[in-house]
């Protein structure tokens, strides 16, 4: 079989890597191009040895590591540079692969050592370390836009236990797009189906057409968003979730925001 046949089915949850990892769609997308790119020009760069989501990922960040884009900036005052640029390079860049390979791909400590040419005692220490870093973020207010009673439940109690203010739970959009009039949240955590047979996309844009906030999608129809045909949310997580990965799409989004370390009004 070929490389293309081989990786096309998992190059979508890749560039959703790209992107946590980076911050920006356009970011993760040209990383994600660079590396087709350089599979075309030498296809015996691709590991053989791995499966090939494995092997995906390996190369991927094989590249990521060697281009100069990843270097400290030097070329602009630290005030005039974004935050997210700046709040990029207080993670440790190792530790904050490990964490999301682990933690929102949802690869085996084993499987991120053998992307990361790691021990796996390595891998689980990032991971922990990243942990630690990222736990450092300031608290914000949060807005779940969840139809569904236990699972609205669930993300509350991990918003809260990673310091968070829920500042209400949507089980519509009219709920949802009420509840920012009362209180403008600074994260926005959204299920895409709702109870009335409401759309959670678009309360979201509606959202964002008034306010910027960072937004999560958690739900059970991923397709419906990873199409490659619009703008696509850099943090998704696919029902059924786990709680780390929620957490760490959480901390991932908080970090990459420009509003990060301010409390929303």
């Amino acid at each position: 079989m070929s490389i293309a046949k081989e990786i096309a089915p998992h190059l979508p949850y890749l560039r959703r890597f790209a992107r946590a990892l980076s911050g920006t769609q356009a970011s993760g997308d040209a990383y994600v191009v660079a590396m087709l790119e350089a599979l075309v020009a030498d296809p015996s760069s691709f590991p053989r040895g791995f499966d090939p989501r494995l092997g995906l990922y390996h190369t991927f960040l094989k590249l990521w590591s060697s281009v100069s884009l990843n270097a400290t900036s030097t070329g602009s005052a630290e005030a005039d540079r974004p935050s997210a640029e700046r709040n990029l390079e207080a993670l440790t860049p190792r530790p904050r692969q490990a964490f999301l390979l682990r933690t929102v791909e949802g690869f085996s400590i084993e499987e991120v050592a053998t992307i990361m040419d790691i021990s796996a005692s390595d891998a689980a220490g990032l991971i922990q370390a990243a942990g630690q870093e990222i736990a450092e973020q300031v608290a914000t207010d949060v807005l779940i836009i969840e139809d569904e009673p236990i699972i609205a439940l669930d993300i509350e109690t991990m918003v809260e236990e990673l310091g968070h203010t829920v500042t209400g739970v949507a089980r519509t959009h009219r709920e949802a797009i009420a509840l920012v009039a009362k209180k403008r949240p600074g994260l926005v955590l959204a299920d895409i189906q709702l109870a009335d047979g409401s759309s959670g996309l678009d309360a979201v844009n509606e959202i964002l057409s008034s306010i910027d906030v960072p937004v999560i999608f958690i739900t059970a129809y991923p397709e419906r968003l990873l199409t490659g045909d619009r703008p696509e949310p850099a943090f998704l997580i696919t029902k059924p979730f786990q709680p780390e990965a929620v957490k760490a799409a959480i901390s991932q989004a908080l970090f990459f925001d420009r509003r990060a370390g301010r409390k929303a009004a």
